[in-house]
C-alpha cells in the first residue's frame, strides 16, 4: 500500500490527488442553452439544421471597430471567479478550472481540493483528437472564447461596462476546451476567417457562435454572418 501511495504522488507531479471517473455525453447546442453540457456533437437532422439557420438570422450584423486599447485585462482577471449572472460563477472555483472539469473525462484533481483539475482525457470537438492531459503541460488544452473577446471589443464590447465584459469572459456558454494550437490557429477570428478541422461539427460550432452574440446582443461582421449561414444550410 505504501508503494501504491508513492506512485500515486509521482505520477501526480509529487502532489497527490483524488480523480473522478466521468462518461461524458456531449451536446448538441441547440440543447444547451446555458453552455452547461460539455461540448459540441454535429448538428445533423434536417429540422435542427433549419433551427440553427433561424437561430443565426436572428444575429445583427455590424461594422468591425478598431483593436485599439482591447487588452486581455479589460474583460477581467484571467479566468477569476468574480463574474455574476452565468452558471458557475462565484462558486469558488477558477472558470478554466470549471471548464475543464465539464468536459474532461478520469477528471483528477489537487489533492485537498475540489476545484483544481489537475489531469484528464479530452475529447477535442475542433480536431478530433484525444487529448490526454496534464497541468504540467497546461498549454495542450487551452479554453477557447467561441467568440473571441479581441473580436467582441471591436464589435463593440469596448463600450460595456466592465461587469458584462466580465460575464461573456466568464460564461461557460463561450467556453471550450480545445486542443491548444488549434485555439492558437483561430486567435481573433470570427467564422469567415476561421472554422473547425473537423467539418461536420462546423454547424455547432457557429450556432453556439450565434448563441452567444444573441445573448449578449452582439453583431457580426456581414461575411461572418454570411459564413455562419452557409454551415447550417
Amino acid at each position: 500500500m505504501v508503494a501504491v501511495a508513492v506512485l500515486l504522488v509521482s505520477l501526480a507531479g509529487r502532489e497527490a490527488t483524488h480523480g473522478t471517473t466521468q462518461v461524458v455525453t456531449r451536446a448538441n447546442p441547440l440543447e444547451n442553452p446555458e453552455g452547461t453540457k460539455p461540448g459540441l456533437v454535429p448538428i445533423t437532422s434536417r429540422m435542427d439544421r433549419a433551427e440553427a439557420v433561424d437561430l443565426i438570422r436572428r444575429v445583427r450584423v455590424g461594422g468591425q471597430g478598431s483593436k485599439r486599447g482591447y487588452t486581455r485585462a479589460r474583460f477581467g482577471e484571467n479566468w477569476a471567479d468574480t463574474a455574476r449572472g452565468v452558471p458557475y460563477a462565484r462558486n469558488g472555483c477558477r472558470t478554466r478550472d470549471d471548464l475543464l472539469a465539464r468536459d474532461g473525462e478520469e477528471v483528477t484533481y489537487r489533492h485537498g481540493s475540489h476545484c483544481v483539475v489537475v489531469a484528464m482525457r479530452l475529447r477535442d470537438p475542433y480536431t478530433g483528437k484525444t487529448i490526454l492531459w496534464r497541468k504540467r503541460d497546461a498549454d495542450r488544452v487551452q479554453v477557447d472564447h467561441v467568440v473571441p473577446l479581441s473580436y467582441e471589443w471591436r464589435m463593440g464590447a469596448s463600450r460595456w461596462p466592465m461587469a458584462k465584459r466580465v460575464r461573456i469572459a466568464n460564461d461557460p456558454l463561450n467556453l471550450m476546451p480545445v486542443y491548444g494550437p488549434a485555439n492558437e490557429d483561430k486567435g481573433g477570428a470570427g467564422p469567415a476567417s476561421w472554422l473547425p478541422p473537423v467539418r461536420k461539427v462546423r454547424c455547432a460550432y457557429v450556432a453556439r457562435f450565434a448563441q452567444v452574440v444573441v445573448k449578449y446582443d452582439l453583431p457580426v461582421t456581414r461575411a461572418d454572418k454570411a459564413a455562419m449561414l452557409a454551415q447550417c444550410r
